[in-house]
């Protein structure tokens, strides 16, 4: 895997985790390393900013479409990422009708 998924720079999501991966709980060390180290080819990936060059990429790819289940290591770190950072969170509130009007036939009236 030398050559697939070469950057120039770590990957950081400082959004979701703006203590660094390792911090927050989610993730082991070593997945929080690959995160890191490989986050930001599997973003471009992804995306489709960047071309896969290697059959590990066309792999990966293929994945992120959902044309084949994870198998590799960095496969299955990514879908975790991409699970945990794209579900919406739910916020629930309790509301009432300030205007006392619950929808009933007004023509009683």
């Amino acid at each position: 895997m030398a050559e697939s998924f070469s950057v120039t720079r770590r990957f950081f999501d400082d959004k979701n985790y703006p203590r660094g991966f390792s911090r927050h709980g989610d993730y082991t060390i070593r997945e929080s390393q690959t995160l890191e180290q490989f986050g930001q080819a599997c973003l471009a990936l992804e995306s489709g900013e960047r071309q896969p060059a290697t059959a590990e990429e066309k792999q990966f790819v293929a994945v992120m479409k959902g044309e084949r289940a994870a198998e590799t290591f960095l496969e299955k770190v990514w879908v975790k990422y991409r699970d945990l950072t794209s579900k919406t969170k739910r916020i629930y509130t309790l509301s009432g009708d300030v205007s006392g009007d619950l929808g009933g036939d007004d023509s009683a009236e």
